[in-house]
């Protein structure tokens, strides 16, 4: 079959893009397949199966008139800033529209050194390819904005980390792939030359690609900066309510369209602690679980600090334009606590409580949580069935049972509905046991446990025989000491 990528990013934004092709796989073998994403993009299965599909996947075989580029960008990681990042290990292969009409990137990350690959080998392992595609697969399934993992393909090269590894190739798919840091580094560029026509230029495709109500406005890049203020706060305390944490939230791994990007360092709380952090990087704790929306914020503050020369008639005015900034960006905390808070009366099966009510309930349950070290996902299902009538089990997994009978007894009071519950509480996610499991089976070349955790968490709402293992967090000790890595 014949496929035609559009090449808009490169001919757009050519600042912000360098011409690539990806190293060859000498050996390239299918993984796994996205077949329902697939056929929303217009691809065939079958064909993709193909040696000429496979080629597409790897980046080897790039269809013609394809102009693969490694995209730049600039970013704050873990607090200091880099000028300049980029694509150190991926490709944008182009830009395609799925059955909606919709304008989607396909990108690979994996497929070799760059100029932005800063000494490392632009490589990637199975493992950590196979954690994104898991990952962001459940992520979608929750309902819950994020790229998507078209395939994963074996390169047949090994990968150097601290053994050897086979190596991999992932295909990703997104709205697109800007970022706050592809406005830090077009910033920088007009810093540099005086014009701001690259900066302007990027807001404009931006706002034409994932914000085009931003366009009717009176200042349509302050319009911008509001527009991803507000589907940043959302995705934050959608992340929040699942207990997601990604792990190495850098202003690099912020998009503009408010898609969850790079399933690194990544993974889901079991035990409720707000303290939460699981990447072998983050030995600060900038990113656990509980800072999530106030680095979400800080993350904002520098794409305003990047839009600033655009927001005033003049330039040179920055005391009206941080003005404005701040303005803008206020309104992320009032959006953040009004999805959180809805998100979380829905998940008590209480969505009409009064907020004041509904406030006092949640902060009393959320510390108890936490003093017990609960289960944050399996807790909501087993409230659920208290809700029927048995409180046995949640009862169990509390150390002070007076203090939570007396929460149990206000909840009851406030007539919580479980098959509500049960419908945004997932009962199958992600557990960090179960996923090492998959990916080392994978790595040694055995796919089955990837396909069964798989189709536990593509339906993550709907209970189903003998998937028992699939609801229960890990042992102790494994939890205690689990920690996720980046994988280059």
């Amino acid at each position: 079959m014949s496929i035609a990528l559009q090449d808009t990013f490169v001919r757009d934004l050519p600042e912000l893009a360098v011409r690539w092709q990806a190293e060859q796989a000498p050996n390239p073998t299918l993984l796994v397949l996205n077949e329902p994403l697939a056929g929303e993009l217009g691809l065939d299965p079958a064909w993709l199966r193909s040696p000429e599909g496979l080629g597409l996947l790897a980046g080897t075989e790039v269809p013609a008139g394809a102009t693969p580029v490694a995209q730049a960008y600039a970013g704050h990681q873990f607090g200091g800033f880099v000028p300049r990042l980029g694509d150190g290990r991926a490709l944008l292969l182009g830009e395609l529209a799925d059955a909606d009409g919709r304008v989607r990137d396909l990108h690979l990350k994996g497929s070799g050194r760059t100029p932005f690959a800063r000494g490392g080998d632009g490589l990637a392992a199975v493992g950590p390819m196979l954690r994104e595609y898991v990952i962001s697969e459940a992520m979608h399934a929750l309902g819950i904005p994020t790229t998507r993992s078209l395939a994963v393909v074996a390169t047949g090269r090994p990968v150097y980390r601290d053994t050897e590894l086979p190596g991999a190739v992932l295909a990703r798919v997104a709205s697109s792939h800007l970022r706050v840091g592809s406005f830090q580094y077009a910033s920088l560029v007009a810093g540099h030359t005086g014009d701001l026509g690259v900066l302007r230029r990027v807001a404009d495709y931006a706002i034409a690609r994932h914000h085009p109500d931003a366009a009717d406005g009176d200042q349509p890049y302050r319009a911008l900066l509001e527009a991803v203020t507000e589907v940043q706060a959302d995705l934050i305390a959608q992340w929040m309510l699942v207990g997601f944490v990604h792990g190495v939230m850098n202003t690099d791994n912020m998009t503009i369209s408010g898609e969850t990007i790079d399933y690194g360092p990544c993974a889901f709380m079991e035990a409720f602690d707000p303290q939460t952090v699981f990447s072998s990087i983050d030995s600060m704790g900038r990113y656990a679980y509980g800072n999530q929306p106030a680095i979400a914020l800080w993350n904002l503050a520098r794409f305003a600090e990047a839009l600033l020369p655009l927001f005033a008639e003049d330039p040179e005015d920055t005391e009206t334009a941080v003005a404005m900034a701040e303005e803008s960006l206020g309104r992320f905390r009032t959006r953040y606590e009004q999805r959180w808070a809805d998100g979380i009366r829905a998940k008590l099966g209480i969505p009409g409580a009064a907020a004041e009510q509904a406030d006092a309930l949640v902060a009393d349950l959320l510390g108890q949580m936490q003093q017990s070290r609960v289960d944050h996902t399996s807790f909501y299902r087993r409230l659920a069935a208290a809700a029927r009538g048995d409180a046995e089990p949640v009862r169990g997994e509390f150390v002070d049972l007076v203090a939570f009978d007396a929460w149990l007894a206000r909840w009851r009071e406030l007539g919580p509905d479980p098959a509500a519950m049960d419908a945004v509480n997932p009962i199958y996610i992600p557990r960090n046991h179960l996923v090492e499991e998959a990916l080392t089976a994978a790595t040694d070349g055995e796919l089955g446990p990837l396909r069964a955790l798989l189709d536990a968490v593509r339906s993550p709402f709907e209970e189903r025989p003998g998937l028992q293992r699939y609801a229960e967090p890990g042992r102790e000790e494994f939890s205690a000491g689990f920690r996720t890595f980046c994988g280059t």
